[in-house]
């Protein structure tokens, strides 16, 4: 989410996507594994088995909490949840208007601290969503994970925020050293069915969507597609297009028979994507891996391949 002062009817997929705020005018499941032990500068936690099998982490705003907020590194700002900022009596600050899926206006909030793990930040202006929309009481963006590093390990069901103290990259199978493009990390060394792609990760997304340049390259623009719905954090919904997508590869790894949803949604154009074959990548192709590390500060991207040569993805 991008915050500016200036201004089939099938299933529904629940799908979060990064979504840009421009200013408007005046007016029962299984328990969760136990995290490591405590760390100063961690903020570490276990899958949070929501309908979309989101991950989230434990914040702190203004030293009360903690409060549970999903990690989303698809969406430009962190957003607050209309009960808890009536709660904590927030401050109120301009209106808004969120582009994801369509035009939303909203009420913004003043934020003056926010605490994952050992690390706060300060005087944040965030969009006010349902709880019910998100399933959380909020959601951590990419204005806070700046300098800190997301590890994903889906062997143990933990996700992992810590500082990013250049602490390398051995260990992983694959690294990729990504562009950064407004606080987001994009990776190009990238393939769908042969197309070359712009790839961003999105945590807060169970599916994969693609851009329509993309399905153009693909020569798929036109194609009688299967059609379902598509269901942003903002409780908004828009019919998308599905189509198989039969080999994604990444820096030499390959996921097989992904189905991906292909829509013209904003946060494309805002990361200046929208004529470019472009893809956010979701949680369902992400659990192909066995651990995902997203390195803000270094601008990397590291992968475990699984073990097992039965699972996806396979290297070439």
């Amino acid at each position: 989410m991008f915050l500016s002062r200036a201004r089939r009817a099938a299933p529904a997929i629940c799908f979060s996507i990064g979504l840009a705020i421009a200013a408007a005018p005046a007016a029962a499941q299984p328990a969760p594994a136990p995290p490591p032990a405590a760390d100063p500068d961690r903020s570490v936690v276990s899958t949070v088995p929501v309908a979309i099998n989101r991950m989230a982490v434990d914040v702190r705003i203004g030293g009360k909490g903690p409060f549970r907020f999903l990690v989303d590194t698809g969406a430009q700002n962190s957003v607050i949840g209309r009960v808890l900022a009536e709660r904590l009596a927030l401050p109120a600050g301009q209106n808004a208007v969120v582009s994801g899926l369509a035009g939303l206006p909203v009420s913004t909030v003043h934020v003056e601290e926010i605490s994952l793990g050992g690390r706060s930040f300060y005087s944040l202006l965030s969009p006010v969503l349902n709880e019910r929309d998100m399933n959380a009481d909020g959601i951590v963006g990419v204005d806070t994970l700046q300098g800190q590093r997301v590890l994903i390990d889906f062997r143990k069901q933990l996700l992992v925020i810590e500082e990013s103290r250049r602490q390398g990259d051995a260990g992983y199978d694959i690294v990729v050293t990504a562009r950064r493009r407004s606080g987001q990390l994009v990776m190009t060394d990238a393939r769908v069915d042969g197309v070359p792609v712009n790839v961003v990760i999105d945590t807060g997304a169970e599916s994969s969507i693609g851009n329509l340049a993309l399905l153009t390259a693909m020569g798929r623009r036109g194609a009688k597609l299967e059609e379902t719905e598509l269901t942003s954090v903002t409780g908004q919904t828009t019919k998308v297009s599905l189509a198989r997508v039969r080999q994604l590869k990444i820096h030499g790894m390959t996921i097989l028979n992904a189905t991906m949803a292909f829509v013209d949604a904003p946060p494309f154009r805002t990361l200046g994507l929208a004529d470019k074959p472009a893809m956010l990548i979701g949680m369902r192709e992400l659990r192909a891996f066995s651990r995902i590390a997203i390195d803000f500060r270094d601008r990397k991207v590291m992968f475990d391949v699984p073990d097992s040569p039965d699972l996806m993805p396979t290297l070439f």
